[in-house]
């Protein structure tokens, strides 16, 4: 039987920030992905999206809980030994322009993991490099250019060239069409569906752009307050939204067709501090179908009959379901 690639089991991560106070970024997290799976996740900014990612990569150290890859528990390993495993995991980042070095020609940047990682000869270092820039669309001419001369489309894929440069078996995307127009945003899509079908490797898809986590993943965590409140396969949670936070969060998605009447779901409340998380579940303090229950009882996974598991005390009742109005 064929073993995840990633499998992170009760992961947490805090951020001491003095006078005794600490940050609860990421709480408790369990998830697992497939090689050649890709896995959408999303939530509301400040979610703890982005802190989850770099902590699978141990790019930030864990505070608690275990990180297994490729059949590996990598959470204790020294940085030395995790820097050997970078070729076999990488991190595409949401802003190219921040994540490639202006001084370096984009040759040099394609390049460079395969020269840490790989150890080719020089000329088939050069042939690799030609290979990947033809890969991702980027014509030989742009090889010699720097950052600066290339638009954001462009280099974002120079940012996956370097991703794929090492045949990882994990690559992190961290928002990586989030500041590209629609076009340029449906070529990186395809370009990341052709990889995914070529190397196999498994993906972690971070955005908070639900129409397009829809199309490219296979299975979806929805994160709140650090924590994955519901996760299951991707038509099933858009088509049967259990927690009544992801329920809402879908609501926020906006059809194609301007003529379809849409139903909004429209919280009440701030999301709490993560100084101070609130007792019980996390989501009570803006939970329309909350019950007292619920301010004292951390909530188990429970799987639903569409398939996913949702953490929400309310579903053996039927009560965790939102009641919509219509928008005029």
């Amino acid at each position: 039987m064929t073993q995840p690639v990633l499998k992170i089991r009760n992961l947490s991560k805090r951020f001491p920030v003095g006078g005794g106070r600490v940050v609860h970024a990421v709480n408790c997290v369990d998830l697992s992905i497939m090689p050649g799976e890709t896995l959408g996740m999303v939530g509301e900014s400040g979610s703890g999206k982005s802190t989850l990612g770099r902590v699978i990569l141990r790019l930030l150290e864990p505070s608690d809980g275990s990180i297994e890859f490729d059949g590996q528990d990598i959470t204790q390993l020294p940085k030395g030994q995790v820097r050997r495993l970078r070729r076999d995991m990488q991190m595409v980042f949401q802003d190219p322009w921040s994540a490639l070095n202006p001084r370096m020609r984009i040759r040099d940047l394609i390049a460079e993991p395969i020269k840490l990682h790989v150890g080719l000869s020089r000329s088939e270092r050069d042939d690799r490099t030609e290979d990947l820039a033809r890969r991702v669309n980027l014509g030989p001419t742009y090889l010699n250019r720097y950052p600066a001369n290339l638009s954001g489309g462009q280099l974002q894929r120079a940012c996956i060239a370097r991703a794929i440069a090492t045949d990882p078996k994990l690559i992190v995307l961290d928002e990586p069409t989030s500041s590209l127009d629609l076009s340029v945003r449906a070529g990186i899509l395809e370009l990341l569906a052709e990889i995914r079908e070529e190397t196999k490797a498994a993906m972690l898809f971070i955005s908070h752009d639900l129409g397009t986590v829809r199309m490219i993943s296979d299975r979806i965590a929805v994160l709140y307050l650090g924590e994955v409140v519901e996760q299951g396969q991707t038509e099933a949670l858009f088509e049967n939204p259990a927690h009544p936070y992801t329920q809402a969060l879908l609501s926020a998605h906006l059809p194609a067709d301007p003529a379809i009447k849409v139903s909004r779901l429209v919280l009440e409340g701030e999301v709490p501090s993560p100084f101070a998380l609130p007792t019980g579940c996390k989501f009570h303090t803006r939970c329309p179908v909350a019950i007292d229950r619920c301010t004292r009882e951390v909530p188990q996974a429970i799987q639903v009959p569409s398939g996913q598991e949702a953490l929400c005390l309310r579903i053996p009742d039927g009560g965790n379901i939102i009641q919509r109005k219509e928008d005029e």
